[in-house]
């Protein structure tokens, strides 16, 4: 459900790029377990003589060479150039890119090896079963790690004017995220150019497929009263002026403005354009607003995705229930339960061109969901796909059962209620069974609401996400697994919401994939390990937006301030 808006949709995305490895140009690299170049004999026993050779023939000539006290200077210089002729025998510049080739190990990290270290720990996490051990839950956040901060949007910023400039058109395409990034920068654009906005159009995605309007997802009414001090919004044009253009949207210029434009662009190209003709329309708009603007545009900004984008009444009474039946369910941990985004679609997976533990049938699956979303793209000439290499940097979406081995490494034991966020998990029925058995009390959307009470969502990919969406943002403890902007929308709904801190586990994926390859470790080294990832992830929970930054991800400064400012703030006004 939420795997399209996180691959970069609508533009077509290109697939992701294959990490190179250090000596790739290595004339004696190893393809597929055939040798490319002259020097390399199967089954290694070529190798073993030529090292004992090599080994004799340096130790001979060093041998002679202090035997030979005149010469004794050009022992070292020997030597090392003994050394040197010694590792380029041995082939040292050779790579392996698969544990097939030449029955050597393929590198640590870049094999699926989960299932086998899970059945070498799963005896030790059922010893710590049924609260034996202190849950995680309980105290996953150190409160003196951080500050706390409060929303503040009383700072000075834009007001709407008395006349304005023209109607603002703007058409938000994507999935629900994508649409709340579009809407909340076409009101910042509104302000800029002291603009009338008209309620976002929605774009039919020929992949989302889900035909809801604004009113469907967002509360309409409440939209325009929040940000009625700052920008007008109107529900549609007027009639005069649908007139002037004869009723037909699509008569009015449709200005292209560049991804990431500045405010500067705005009023010296947009600003005139709209002056002159009375409406404009910018279509598509996604991503275009930098992110680096004026503090008043940055509040407009803040008020928009914060305060004024509520979703509308049917979702906010199912979603409520939702919770309050997620708060029920996790009496044993005082009403805190654990939410994960779990990145596992069928599509996610055949993007990311990691491979699994389903043989040649799930490389056949994939190379046919690859072809049906992205046509030809895996298949271009001189590209080069290493699974290995992608698991090692990280890129790969965790399974299930990884999400379940990380929290049970990081403490939460088998009491901890955990709530699921996915769309249709590929082979579901496979992968989701071990994260059963390793947190019985799992709940999905599915399970949490009954076929009548999801009904009217069902079809509605932005609708069920927004129930999905709601259900994480009260959580005591988030998990992101493949990033995207669900996950970050959601981490700085969650910072505005909790004093600055996301109460967001984004795990270290390279290290994962090390601990996950490892069949022989021991679970008291699993443990040590991702409880420093969860120590980690603690500590970078409150970071401010760097000037690149977002602040959808990261509301502080921008939206928010330090308690002990709004405390002083308080006083000033008494």
């Amino acid at each position: 459900m939420h795997g399209y808006s996180r691959l970069g949709r609508p533009s077509t995305p290109s697939p992701p790029s294959s990490p190179r490895f250090r000596h790739g140009r290595s004339k004696n690299a190893i393809v597929g377990g055939s040798a490319v170049g002259g020097g390399f004999k199967g089954g290694g026993g070529g190798d073993v003589k030529l090292q004992n050779f090599v080994e004799r023939l340096v130790y001979m000539v060093v041998a002679g060479v202090y035997r030979r006290r005149g010469v004794l200077l050009f022992a070292p210089l020997l030597y090392i150039s003994g050394m040197l002729l010694y590792m380029g025998s041995l082939g040292f510049d050779m790579v392996v890119v698969s544990d097939r080739v030449s029955g050597k190990a393929a590198p640590l990290g870049s094999v699926y090896r989960s299932p086998q270290v899970f059945e070498r720990l799963w005896p030790f996490m059922e010893a710590e079963n049924n609260g034996s051990s202190s849950n995680a839950l309980m105290h996953a956040w150190n409160p003196r790690l951080r500050q706390v901060w409060k929303p503040c949007l009383n700072h000075s910023f834009s007001e709407a004017g008395e006349k304005s400039n023209g109607f603002l058109i703007i058409e938000a395409n994507g999935g629900l995220n994508q649409q709340r990034l579009s809407i909340s920068d076409a009101v910042a654009v509104a302000g800029l150019l002291n603009a009338t906005l008209v309620i976002p159009i929605f774009h039919l995605n020929s992949v989302w497929r889900d035909s809801s309007k604004f009113g469907d997802i967002f509360d309409e009414e409440f939209f325009i009263y929040a940000l009625r001090n700052h920008v007008n919004v109107i529900k549609e044009l007027p009639e005069d002026t649908l007139q002037r253009f004869n009723y037909n949207i699509s008569s009015i210029v449709n200005l292209r403005v560049k991804a990431w434009s500045s405010p500067a662009y705005y009023l010296q190209k947009v600003l005139p354009k709209l002056e002159e003709m009375g409406a404009v329309r910018i279509a598509p708009f996604s991503n275009r607003l930098a992110h680096a603007v004026p503090s008043n545009i940055q509040g407009i900004r803040c008020l928009a995705n914060f305060e004024a984008l509520r979703f509308s009444e049917p979702i906010r009474i199912l979603a409520a229930k939702m919770v309050d039946r997620m708060v029920r369910n996790s009496s044993k941990s005082g009403g805190k339960y654990v939410s994960v985004h779990l990145r596992f679609e069928e599509d996610m997976v055949a993007f990311s061109c990691c491979e699994y533990d389903g043989g040649e049938e799930e490389k056949r699956e994939m190379d046919i969901a690859r072809e049906r979303s992205w046509r030809g793209k895996f298949r271009k000439r001189g590209r080069i796909i290493r699974p290995g290499a992608i698991r090692m940097d990280g890129k790969c979406p965790l399974t299930p059962l990884e999400v379940g081995m990380m929290l049970r490494g990081m403490g939460f034991d088998n009491t901890t209620s955990l709530y699921v966020a996915a769309g249709k998990i590929y082979k579901a029925e496979k992968y989701m069974a071990p994260l059963k058995k390793i947190f019985p009390r799992l709940e999905t959307k599915d399970t949490l609401a009954s076929p009548k009470e999801l009904a009217p969502f069902q079809g509605h990919s932005s609708r069920l996400a927004a129930l999905d969406y709601t259900v994480c943002l009260h959580s005591e403890v988030f998990v992101t697994t493949q990033g995207g902007n669900f996950p970050h929308f959601l981490m700085g709904h969650r910072r505005y919401l909790y004093g600055g801190h996301s109460k967001t586990i984004n795990p270290d994926k390279r290290k994962l994939a090390l601990l996950f390859d490892s069949p022989d470790i021991r679970w008291e080294t699993f443990k040590r390990q991702l409880q420093e990832m969860l120590h980690h992830s603690d500590v970078k929970a409150s970071e401010l937006r760097k000037p690149s930054g977002s602040l959808y991800t990261h509301p502080m400064p921008d939206c928010m301030c330090k308690q002990a400012d709004v405390r002083n703030e308080a006083d000033l006004t008494q």
